[in-house]
């Protein structure tokens, strides 16, 4: 992972570390999530950037290969398929750098996540 965190940095300290292709992407996800699932809060968790709702719903991050988002998603099978390509050994996802970035389906993941954890909160 590029740059040094601290427990307490925030998401702009942890962008600032990072080379300009990576912080793009790192900022893109920042707007997409905050877009998709507006009522989340970003944070930083185990270090990484986050939102919350009531708890952690996302975290992601950028690596010198790819980006990766926690934790896995579960449920729907359609988005499960599409997931495919990016699923690591442990069920997190992996962009690759050197590839387009799913934007959408980003996208999508955030708000399966927000939903997840909501209906784990309960």
């Amino acid at each position: 992972m590029s740059g040094g965190l601290t427990p307490n940095t925030t998401i702009d300290a942890y962008l600032a570390s990072l080379p300009p292709d990576s912080r793009f992407i790192i900022e893109e996800i920042r707007r997409i999530v905050k877009a998709r699932v507006p009522a989340a809060v970003e944070t930083i968790s185990y270090k990484l950037p986050a939102f919350k709702l009531d708890r952690v719903f996302i975290c992601f991050a950028a690596f010198k290969t790819h980006i990766g988002i926690y934790p896995p998603v579960k449920g729907d099978s359609k988005l499960q398929k599409a997931l495919l390509p990016y699923r690591s050994e442990k069920g997190n996802l992996r962009f690759p750098l050197d590839e387009p970035i799913p934007y959408d389906l980003i996208g999508q993941v955030a708000v399966a996540l927000s939903r997840e954890r909501a209906r784990t909160a309960t």
